[in-house]
């Protein structure tokens, strides 16, 4: 089969390769679309790689080939999704349902061969069933909203507040929808760029308010009087916006890291001191998992996206590239301020 294989910094192959064999715990996928994600980019533009030569991709879809001996719940023919973590289950916190807290874990497309092939082995437990309607270059976006919908269940989200989503990027859109179907009073969605903010506003935001603007946050405080946000979910993983969400979260709020910070992020005493004075509750938000693997957030966005409450539009992708050409497509990422959504590669 074909595959990109990453070789070193800078050096990824279209070149033949092995198909994998299966055990009989695991079913091979021919893959059809792969997302590139954010952590793809370090490890092939940067020095991120866990080893090589490697094949990246963990955001994909595809069809069922071939079925282990042991596997009763899948068929050949299936249109799968594959949830890339692979915990060991042994240890204590897998033992209590934490997957994503399990410290002898291996994932897909980084710590074993993924999805930017024509082919990949994986567990069935990891394999989702989707609906035929679902197009595939959609399903791809399921491990983006499982990674949303996690981040609403570590604060216990509940309906009637007010919610501040800062980042409009593909998380932050899932986050705004999966706020909007659980009940939200009003969502504010903050960011930079107008055109991620004008999408927003087309996924349900009742405000949008770009950050670059003159009194943004006055702007943001004044849609509550002040009272600040029940819930804030930080989407974007940059120093500015999680010190926002001290601003803007209310008196005995709920704040969710869900962003991935790459720079130290320092904090003044008085913003720091507000986790005392407002007594809001500060969590993170790791990967999309929970009991029974793969998890409720997996079989929710599977549902959700077959009956159309979850919500899909191309606008989310920004462009398509064949397996072949998929070095040009890493190359976009060189100027990251112009890649303006999900980059896929078809298989």
């Amino acid at each position: 089969m074909k595959a990109a294989v990453l070789h070193a910094k800078g050096d990824i192959r279209y070149e033949e390769v092995e198909v994998p064999k299966i055990t009989e715990d695991e079913v091979l996928v021919k893959v059809r679309a792969s997302g590139i994600c954010g952590s793809d980019i370090p490890r092939v533009l940067g020095d991120a790689a866990h080893f090589y030569p490697i094949i990246l991709g963990h955001e994909f879809s595809g069809e069922i080939v071939e079925v282990g001996k042991n596997v009763k719940n899948l068929k050949i023919g299936d249109r799968v999704v594959g949830a890339p973590l692979l915990p060991c289950f042994k240890c204590s916190d897998c033992q209590k349902g934490w997957y994503s807290q399990c410290k002898n874990y291996s994932f897909i497309g980084s710590r074993r061969q993924g999805s930017f092939a024509e082919y990949i082995a994986i567990p069935a437990r990891n394999a989702i069933k989707f609906d035929e309607s679902i197009p595939f270059e959609q399903a791809v976006f399921f491990e983006p909203s499982t990674v949303a919908l996690h981040g609403l269940r570590c604060v216990d989200f509940k309906g009637g507040e007010d919610v501040l989503v800062l980042g409009a990027g593909t998380i932050g859109i899932f986050t705004l929808q999966w706020a909007r179907i659980m009940g939200a009073r009003r969502i504010c969605v903050v960011d930079i760029k107008d055109e991620r903010l004008k999408l927003a506003e087309e996924f349900g935001a009742d405000f949008v308010v770009n950050a670059t603007e003159e009194k943004f946050t006055e702007k943001i405080s004044e849609l509550t009087k002040g009272r600040g946000f029940g819930y804030v979910f930080e989407t974007a993983g940059s120093t500015e916006t999680i010190k926002f969400s001290f601003e803007f979260v209310s008196n005995k709020g709920c704040v969710c890291l869900i962003g991935t910070p790459t720079k130290d992020v320092v904090f003044s005493p008085h913003l720091f001191e507000k986790i005392n004075r407002k007594e809001f509750h500060l969590t993170g938000s790791w990967m999309s998992y929970s009991a029974p693997f793969p998890g409720i957030e997996w079989e929710l966005t599977s549902q959700y996206f077959s009956d159309k409450r979850l919500k899909f539009s191309n606008k989310l992708i920004y462009k398509t590239f064949h397996l072949k050409d998929i070095k040009e497509a890493f190359e976009l990422f060189k100027s990251p301020e112009n890649v303006k959504g999900k980059v896929i590669i078809l298989s």
